[in-house]
């Protein structure tokens, strides 16, 4: 399946795709009689180029916005080193300014994206494929253009809607709500078009746009609806909900660890949307800034790795249930290589190079006085933080471009459940799916129960909030998920500290790209900025 997910989008890469920043230049058509695409391989080489574009960012900026930004996920200097002109500790801090370069890349990032979408339906509606035909694959162009578009209204609030191509005046800013409603507008009318996932089918809609991607989008929408538009929208998450539960197609994995693993793919059951990545596909770097790289040799591994990424001791402290499989995807304390089954094998230690000082990761986070975000760089500095081997270590990564073979999903079942029980929690009414009453607290215990964790006796939104940090920690939800419970200005201080949190709620949304407001005059910049 990655092989041919790896082919695809080789071939995707060839094509071009415009940024929303290049509004102005004259388009026209880049193709001519003898190189329209007519095939069904055409046109697949052809829209190969959303996913290779929706691959290329997701991994490292965007996520990066969405974890950097909160408590899950830290990047501090180690003596200078990875500090990168402060844009770690300005995510932190909330600190971050109009040229952010994650600021600026990821807005071209989703309007490169969203343009080369509207490229795609001209030339669809141009082909001469049935009207049939036509339909299906403009349902699938439209629903990856509403991802790109749920993902900018998520960070950067008022943006522009652009639904033609070429544009001949540069669009100035819409309200989040009207985003929102185009967004589900957009989703509402291609759902029945999109393909139904089931056993025959799984590896041809892998990565790809269904049914249930639709439904737990927009079940993510109308759960953040208050947030998007000040209106609540949570009976509605619910029915979004109930449409993916009752599919049998769906379902929780045995194994947790199973869904982030190197050789995870269509064969995972609860996985909704996800974003395959590869060794020919760049992307996914999670292993090459989180992992610890004096551990690579006893993992498997003949590549160097970064020695910044971690958690903050107070994210990891919700991992505090017993017997919790999640428990063990954290690296800290003494480290020995792991056995067969991945746990810690107690004869094989592993030491720091040239001593017989065995290597111990601690959770602490103490910076060195004076020194901004800065854990220092000894031996014992480097082992400060508790790393993450959730998406477990590649052995197959290479030294040229460290890459993971991990696909991150985006949307899974999982997910689709705990929002339901928050749903439940803020006012809608339970309902049953296939003659079982599903309570919040049904849900979340059943999530529990995958884990090997404790059941849980009551459910309340802190609670909730807690079992969602445990069960999507680094899957680029964290941010959306403390907004939403109005804690993403709580600051945690590091000892030693100079810094401090900008807690401006307009920090709740990114600003526009500085270069973004020179180069469109008609774009207004967001509140607080």
């Amino acid at each position: 399946m990655k092989k041919f997910i790896i082919l695809f989008n080789i071939l995707a890469c060839l094509m071009v795709f415009e940024s929303c920043s290049k509004l102005d230049v004259d388009v026209e058509s880049q193709y001519v009689k003898e190189n329209f695409p007519y095939t069904t391989a055409d046109y697949t080489a052809l829209f190969g180029t959303m996913y290779s574009n929706l691959s290329s960012q997701y991994g490292v900026p965007y996520w990066r916005m969405q974890e950097l930004s909160t408590d899950a996920a830290i990047l501090p200097a180690r003596d200078g080193n990875f500090d990168d002109g402060g844009q770690y500790r300005q995510l932190h801090y909330h600190t971050w300014t109009i040229d952010h370069p994650n600021v600026r890349d990821i807005w071209q990032w989703g309007f490169g994206g969203i343009n080369n979408c509207n490229r795609l339906i001209n030339l669809t509606t141009e082909s001469v494929a049935s009207d049939a035909s036509k339909a299906k694959s403009i349902a699938e162009i439209k629903a990856m253009r509403a991802l790109y578009y749920y993902f900018m209204m998520d960070l950067y609030g008022n943006v522009p809607i652009i639904d033609t191509f070429p544009v001949s005046t540069p669009p100035g800013n819409q309200t989040r709500e009207k985003v929102f409603e185009f967004i589900e507008k957009e989703l509402l009318a291609v759902v029945a078009q999109l393909p139904v996932k089931d056993n025959t089918n799984r590896i041809l809609v892998y990565g790809r746009p269904t049914q249930a991607m639709v439904y737990a989008l927009l079940e993510k929408m109308y759960l953040n609806a208050e947030v998007y538009t000040g209106k609540a929208r949570y009976t509605d998450a619910v029915t979004m909900a109930d449409n993916i539960l009752k599919n049998s197609n769906y379902s929780l994995d045995a194994k947790y660890s199973d869904i982030f693993d190197v050789n995870n793919g269509p064969q995972i059951n609860e996985t909704i949307f996800a974003i395959p990545y590869d060794q020919q596909i760049p992307g996914n770097q999670i292993t090459r800034f989180g992992f610890y790289p004096a551990l690579a040799a006893a993992y498997g591994i003949n590549v160097g790795f970064s020695i910044s990424m971690s958690t903050t001791p107070e994210y990891y402290n919700r991992f505090n249930l017993t017997n919790d499989i999640r428990n063990s995807f954290w690296l800290i304390g003494k480290q020995y290589a792991p056995d067969a089954n991945r746990k810690p094998d107690l004869t094989k230690p592993v030491y720091v190079a040239g001593t017989t000082t065995q290597i111990e990761i601690t959770p602490d986070l103490i910076l060195k006085p004076g020194k901004p975000m800065d854990l220092g760089n000894t031996v014992a500095d480097q082992a400060k933080g508790v790393r993450s081997v959730k998406y477990w270590p590649d052995p197959n990564a290479i030294q040229a471009t460290r890459l993971n073979g991990n696909d991150m999903p985006v949307l899974r079942l999982a997910d689709v459940m705990l929002m339901k029980a928050e749903a439940i929690l803020r006012g809608a009414t339970a309902t049953t799916v296939n003659s079982e009453l599903q309570t919040p607290l049904v849900l979340v215990n059943k999530i529990r129960s995958r884990a090997g964790a404790e059941a849980a006796t009551t459910v309340t939104l802190n609670t909730l909030l807690d079992e969602r940090a445990r069960e999507f920690s680094w899957e680029a939800w964290r941010r959306n998920d403390l907004i939403r419970f109005g804690q993403f200005e709580t600051e945690y201080p590091l000892p030693n500290d100079v810094l401090k949190m900008n807690k401006d709620l307009t920090r709740r949304i990114y600003p526009i790209p500085a270069n973004e407001l020179k180069l469109n005059a008609n774009l207004k910049q967001n509140p607080g900025y």
